[in-house]
């Protein structure tokens, strides 16, 4: 049966002017959580402070908000839970997953899982044992496999990323952070982009598909994104419609349709289709080394869609391509490149605007 080139979407609309605290998954193998210092996130849109939309729509104000005025939208679902302290964020410390239960005890039920680099909200933190909120799972992980405090906030602040939605009719880009620079792209309202940095809290400093761009502050709402936790429930629903999805997939050797592929060409041409075909096939080498990683989703279309990870699954240029059939002879033969088992960047599962971190560089990404 041919596959629908309709692709379901994982994602809902963005959140504006939130924290979207997302995790998922289950290994009780801890990991040593490498992350740059949380003050990187403060210099780029003011930090995890800078979550909640100011009354007046201004992000000026968002970035000078106080912790004490936050609340965090966790998940799909607008819930509401309040962060009195920075303090109260928490990500999982683990290789692979780790098990949420009903009761602080290992004997209790699993109600969910979290995943490498997902975290929540404390509910209530003891010796042993925490209470969290992350996604719709609310319940208790044993502390040893848990980051808290200024650990949680840098590994948060390392694997999250930062939006900007469009909230007026049309948005000019400019070159440089001034009224008076070139306009060199329109984007409509509706429109998200990676926020890259930040000006004087007046301009904010974005990825305008692979260059830098400055748009006016005012003019956008700033989301702060990390991936969302997962329900038993919703593991079923995810994996049955990744099962529907990727049709055939053997491991050792990946095997995938031809829709697939052009679906992973669409994410690559979105991401770096102007970067040189080393860039692209490194991209494509990220997305496989999530599909083989007990830590992701086992499918190609799993890996694109999940929660929080790329910006134009995201905002729907990754269908919209897909759809279109306008995709580069270039970003298909790295699709296909990776697929067959490239990989340029070693077992690396991330990649960003190079911004000085440490990691592979190849031309404006860096991947780690």
């Amino acid at each position: 049966m041919k596959m629908s080139r309709k692709l379901p979407k994982v994602i809902g609309a963005v959140l504006s002017a939130a924290i979207i605290l997302a995790t998922a998954g289950d290994d009780f193998n801890s990991m040593n959580a490498s992350a740059e210092s949380f003050a990187s996130t403060y210099s780029l849109v003011g930090g995890m402070s800078a979550i909640l939309e100011a009354e007046n729509g201004n992000a000026e104000e968002v970035i000078y908000a106080t912790a004490e005025e936050l609340n965090i939208v966790v998940g799909a679902e607008e819930k509401k839970v309040e962060m009195p302290e920075l303090s109260n964020v928490v990500m999982a410390n683990v290789y692979q997953s780790l098990n949420v239960r009903e009761e602080p005890s290992t004997d209790s039920a699993r109600v969910g899982l979290l995943y490498k680099d997902c975290g929540g909200t404390i509910i209530e933190r003891g010796d042993g044992w925490t209470k969290l909120q992350s996604g719709n799972i609310i319940g208790w992980c044993s502390n040893e496999y848990l980051l808290f405090d200024e650990d949680a906030e840098n590994l948060a602040a390392s694997v999250g990323i930062t939006f900007a939605t469009v909230c007026i009719e049309t948005l000019r880009v400019r070159a440089e952070a001034s009224t008076d620079s070139e306009v060199v792209s329109l984007m409509p309202k509706g429109e998200i982009v990676e926020v890259i940095g930040a000006i004087d809290g007046e301009w904010v400093k974005i990825d305008c598909d692979g260059i830098d761009g400055y748009v006016l502050s005012e003019y956008v709402d700033i989301t702060f994104l990390i991936d969302a936790g997962e329900t038993n429930e919703e593991i079923e629903i995810r994996e049955e419609a990744e099962r529907e999805a990727k049709r055939h997939v053997t491991y050792g050797a990946y095997t995938t349709d031809a829709d697939t592929t052009l679906l992973l060409a669409a994410l690559i041409q979105c991401e770096a289709g102007g970067e040189s075909y080393e860039g692209q096939v490194a991209v494509g080498a990220v997305v496989m080394n999530r599909v083989r990683s007990a830590a992701y989703p086992n499918s190609i279309h799993g890996v694109i869609y999940a929660s929080g990870q790329f910006t134009p699954a995201l905002s729907g240029k990754v269908d919209a391509l897909y759809m279109s059939g306008n995709i580069k002879q270039s970003c298909i033969e790295a699709a296909t490149a990776a697929i067959n088992g490239t990989s340029n960047v070693g077992d690396c599962t991330h990649f960003r605007r190079n911004d000085g971190r440490e990691g592979i560089v190849i031309g404006n990404h860096v991947f780690f």
